[in-house]
């Protein structure tokens, strides 16, 4: 779990938090390679906002975010 002290966080924000990329330009590459589900489905928006309760999946990890 990942807990936000915003109302959202970003898709790429969130990979980097995470340690999963090192660098925004990697979060580009992952998320637009189709490589990130949000919530069951492919995201390859990296500025997706993502909320409480949204689930993120990425390198069989699963984040959920509170």
């Amino acid at each position: 779990m990942t807990k936000i002290d915003k109302d959202y966080i970003e898709l790429q924000q969130l990979l980097k938090k995470e340690n999963i990329v090192g660098s925004g330009g990697e979060a580009k590459i992952m998320i637009k390679e189709g490589m990130v589900k949000v919530n069951g489905e492919i995201e390859t928006r990296r500025g997706r906002k993502l909320y409480p309760n949204d689930i993120v999946e990425v390198e069989k990890r699963k984040i959920v975010i509170e």
